[in-house]
């Protein structure tokens, strides 16, 4: 899952009434199945009173996981056409909750469709899209002799790091997950093997 993929910029919130209805669809960018969850499990606590807190995600995890619930409305009337949304989009590491304070008239299983529909939609619109790279990071030690052909390395490459010089000399470093593999080698080619490198954690 190194290629990149569509994903909401932030977190923000879409409001609006259908026949009395409120439906409030919150929306949010996360890297894990844990962060959706928590994102959900913080929309139901805030919104305990609601008639209903409608959650769907798209995670991208090993295997990928996708999830709704109807969270109490009828069957295949809110969880599913909330996901289908993010599905259409492509949207990936994104969660979603519509919340919705039932106003006194049915909606039927059509009416709630377009409108869980609608709340996640005008939720993503108000985030906004953006196109995300995986990247990881390690940790590169050095004796001094070698941080200087590391440090010039590193900054050839153009990824982000951190230097921190004590006793021996370490590289924080986050790289996108594509090169991450090419670089390391670099690295102990630069050095002939005499960096030590971390394992690499992806993010």
């Amino acid at each position: 899952m190194a290629e990149s993929y569509l994903t909401v910029a932030e977190r923000a919130e879409a409001r609006f009434e259908v026949q009395g209805s409120e439906f409030i669809g919150h929306v949010a960018p996360v890297e894990t199945v844990d962060e959706a969850e928590a994102f959900v499990e913080e929309i139901y606590e805030t919104y305990a009173d609601a008639t209903h807190n409608v959650p769907a995600y798209r995670v991208r995890a090993s295997p990928f996981r996708e999830y709704a619930s109807d969270d109490g409305e009828p069957s295949g009337s809110a969880g599913k056409p909330a996901l289908n949304v993010l599905q259409q989009q492509e949207l990936e590491n994104v969660v979603a909750v519509v919340t919705r304070y039932y106003g006194g008239t049915n909606l039927g299983v059509g009416g709630l469709a377009r409108a869980y529909g609608r709340a996640v939609k005008e939720g993503v619109d108000a985030a906004g899209v953006v196109e995300s790279v995986p990247h990881e990071r390690f940790t590169v030690t050095v004796e001094y002799d070698d941080s200087g052909s590391v440090r010039g390395l590193l900054e050839s490459a153009d990824v982000e790091f951190e230097a921190d010089y004590e006793a021996e000399v370490r590289f924080a470093v986050r790289v996108p997950t594509a090169e991450g593999a090419a670089l390391r080698d670099r690295i102990r080619s630069a050095t002939s093997g005499r960096a030590s490198i971390d394992a690499s954690d992806p993010e």
